[in-house]
Parts: C-alpha cells; sequence; structure tokens
C-alpha cells in the first residue's frame, strides 16, 4: 500500500504533516511494503481555491490512502473517486501517522469532515 502525506517540507520520515492538502508545497509517498519514500512537487500548488486537481497536484503518483491536516470537500470527493481513501492526520509527523494508521487509530474524512485545517473558517 502507497500512502501519501501533505507536508511543508521533505524532512523524510521525519516530515510534518501540513494543515492543507491543495496548499501544501510537497507530499511524501511512502510504500509500506518496502518502507521506500518518494517525494513530489504540488503540481498544482497555485490553484483557484476550491479548484484542487489532486491528480495534478500529485504529479500522476498512484496512492492507496493520503493522510492531511485538512482538504477541502471538492479534492476529498475527487481523491475517493479515484479509490483513495483520505484521512485526517492525528499526530506531527508522517512517521508517527503512518504508525496510526496502521493501527487503525486515524480517522477517515468524508465530506462532513472535510476542510480540517482551514483557518478562519471553511470557504468550500
Amino acid at each position: 500500500m502507497k500512502v501519501g502525506f501533505a507536508v511543508q517540507a521533505d524532512e523524510g520520515i521525519e516530515s510534518r504533516v501540513f494543515n492543507h492538502f491543495g496548499s501544501a508545497p510537497l507530499f511524501i509517498v511512502v510504500d509500506a511494503a518496502t518502507a521506500e519514500i518518494t517525494t513530489v512537487d504540488n503540481k498544482d500548488l497555485n490553484h483557484v481555491h476550491g479548484a484542487c486537481n489532486p491528480i495534478k497536484a500529485l504529479d500522476g503518483q498512484r496512492v492507496d490512502a493520503m493522510v492531511v491536516g485538512g482538504i477541502g470537500a471538492g479534492a476529498l470527493s475527487k481523491l475517493n473517486a479515484m479509490g483513495i481513501k483520505v484521512y485526517g492526520s492525528a499526530a506531527a509527523t508522517v512517521k508517527e501517522n503512518l504508525s496510526l494508521l496502521n493501527a487503525n487509530k486515524l480517522q477517515e474524512l468524508f465530506a462532513m469532515n472535510a476542510c480540517r485545517g482551514h483557518e478562519g473558517g471553511c470557504g468550500h
């Protein structure tokens, strides 16, 4: 299983999870089977608010799940339509969240609990 994480900076497995999927500068993708880590620049960083294109953002990188600090309902729906489950982070780093995901301790996000991580409310 490949798990993507929206992050602020590339610090490998110790990267801190960013507070919002669409505006994350980078994504870290961890292959749970091999522990291989891939870094992907957000290729959709300058999108219009509410018009995030997750496929473009991830530069075509395939993942089975995403862990984010927050995400809008539109991006969440697009990821779900691609068969990708989205989870809210519950710890600071990729490593900690991966452990929590493996222990089934991360909350899966749905349209009703999207928009986590938006300062000043959700505009989606």
